[in-house]
């Protein structure tokens, strides 16, 4: 063949397959950036968990979750009382390590590399830990080598994608870097850049979306507290740099997600490797039994907060007042703030003054034998079958959450605790095993919360 007409139809070639390649990639982006786009979500102790351990038994998951939830209402406490300031160009970061519940299977960069990391309604920044790297913690996968990837490209310190980074720095090669310090001393250094994230549309077909240019810092030094299980934060907290607001355009400002129960917390309750999920986009949180509260800002924090009214109990109303709740809790419009939703916490948390009497008021009401446990108030399970009463959350604008047992008591072997316990202060926080089975939207552009009770194996 004649050289010339071959490399006549070798152009052709080419660009026909890139005409096609373009119309696929556009088809994606009808099909998934205009409906949005729904993603599994693992818990850590789940068997699909790259994490998880065979040998450690539920009662022992069950008793770690609850100390993380501690921890992470600790240092909520810490930022509460001491807000996001800049201090020697970083910022107190809005979790703990290690703290997170669930986890996102995701691909960083092209070719894509697979990695696993936590999903935080209280983290403004997504970052992972990079090579090269001067000081990092053990993991479990593999580094991601940004040196590998066509697609990874440094933001440029005086950049408009930088002056989003609160707490940023420069560096001598006028690099846009991050500094993130956590309450007990981790800390997070990196690079600010972008890179292409691939997500898994679900977890039995191979239909995935890519979204480019992502803004995530690149840690190259991380160290402090962190465990070998984690490798990175999906920020999906209300800041400008969240992955959420970095969407806006394709999701509207809104995403949605659904609880499966823990197995170790309700045995056999669904089966083994049914996943939660989360959608980013306008997927409806519709129907006569959806209930919605205003999501209120206080002064520059990032996270969730909601204004609870009192919580009843078999009936008896009792009245919510937080200490939490002073003149820097009430936004423009007047409205207060005193508890945060949060997916990253397993417990609920409210104030001494408060549980106390929500305590004696439901432990008059049981009458079961009570037996110490992993948490403050813990029965006999078979003593106190069909003897649990009715708990509702009265949230604003008539948001009334009616929870069900395994909403509030957690069994452990034989006993079954009460899964809303006594903080360390007077910070409040709404914890995930009071979201399991509610399909809870969240709509940034009206600042609303949506309750949809569901069985989120269906969803």
């Amino acid at each position: 063949m004649n050289f010339k007409v071959f490399y006549l139809l070798s152009i052709l070639a080419f660009l026909a397959f890139s005409q096609l390649a373009l119309v696929s990639c556009r088809k994606a982006k009808s099909n998934h950036g205009l409906d949005g786009f729904t993603l599994d979500l693992i818990h850590r102790d789940s068997p699909l968990s790259p994490y998880y351990n065979p040998s450690i038994t539920p009662s022992q998951r069950l008793r770690d979750a609850f100390q993380r939830s501690f921890s992470r209402v600790s240092f909520y406490t810490k930022a509460s009382i001491h807000p996001t300031t800049l201090v020697n160009h970083a910022i107190q970061s809005d979790i703990i390590p290690d703290s997170g519940d669930y986890l996102m299977k995701i691909s960083i960069g092209m070719p894509p590399m697979k990695t696993y990391a936590s999903l935080d309604t209280g983290s403004e920044l997504t970052w992972v830990q990079c090579k090269p790297c001067t000081h990092c913690y053990k993991q479990i996968l593999p580094l991601f080598d940004p040196r590998k990837s066509s697609t990874y490209k440094i933001i440029g310190c005086h950049s408009k994608e930088c002056e989003l980074v609160r707490g940023k720095t420069c560096d001598k090669k006028n690099v846009c870097e991050y500094e993130l310090h956590y309450g007990d001393g981790s800390y997070s250094f990196g690079d600010v850049a972008f890179e292409t994230f691939t997500f898994d549309l679900t977890s039995n077909k191979v239909d995935n979306i890519s979204i480019p240019h992502v803004i995530f810092g690149c840690g190259h030094s991380n160290d402090g507290t962190f465990s070998n299980r984690t490798t990175g934060i999906v920020g999906l907290a209300d800041s400008k740099i969240s992955f959420i607001n970095q969407l806006d355009k394709q999701i509207k400002g809104k995403f949605s997600y659904c609880l499966v129960p823990n197995n170790d917390i309700s045995p056999s309750y669904h089966p083994p490797n049914t996943t939660s999920k989360i959608n980013f986009g306008s997927k409806a949180v519709s129907g006569p039994n959806v209930l919605t509260t205003p999501i209120i800002r206080r002064n520059n924090d990032i996270f969730y907060y909601l204004h609870l009214e009192s919580v009843s109990v078999g009936g008896n109303k009792l009245e919510f007042k937080s200490p939490q709740v002073t003149n820097s809790s009430v936004n423009a419009k007047g409205d207060l703030g005193n508890i945060i939703i949060d997916s990253g916490t397993t417990l609920t948390m409210i104030p001494g003054e408060f549980y106390d009497k929500l305590e004696s008021t439901l432990v008059e009401m049981i009458k079961g034998k009570r037996i110490g446990g992993p948490l403050p108030l813990c029965y006999e399970a078979k003593s106190i079958v069909n003897k649990i009463p009715k708990i509702v959350f009265h949230f604003k604008d008539n948001a009334d959450i009616e929870l069900l047992p395994m909403n509030t008591f957690a069994k452990v072997n034989d006993l079954s605790c009460f899964s809303i316990v006594k903080g360390y202060s007077d910070f409040a926080i709404y914890g995930n095993l009071q979201q399991m089975n509610f399909l809870i939207g969240y709509d940034l552009v009206n600042h609303k919360l949506s309750f949809l009770p569901t069985n989120c194996t269906k969803y």
